[in-house]
């Protein structure tokens, strides 16, 4: 069975850096209360992210 720990991490750092440029934009254009909205989907992607990379290594490890 392949890991897809890793796939999914990627997809969560890639989603929440999508989140982090647009709550900038925002931030920038004034609209500080998108800019916030935008900044919490940016940190929930990356604590996702956080949690299938532990689960990636965990997964590599048990596998030496």
């Amino acid at each position: 069975m392949p890991n897809n720990s890793h796939k999914d991490a990627a997809q969560h750092h890639e989603h929440a850096a999508k989140a982090h440029h647009t709550a900038a934009e925002h931030h920038e254009k004034g609209d500080h209360e998108a800019a916030g909205k935008h900044s919490e989907t940016a940190h929930e992607h990356s604590t996702k992210a956080h949690e299938h990379s532990k689960m990636a290594h965990e997964k590599s490890k048990s596998k030496k």
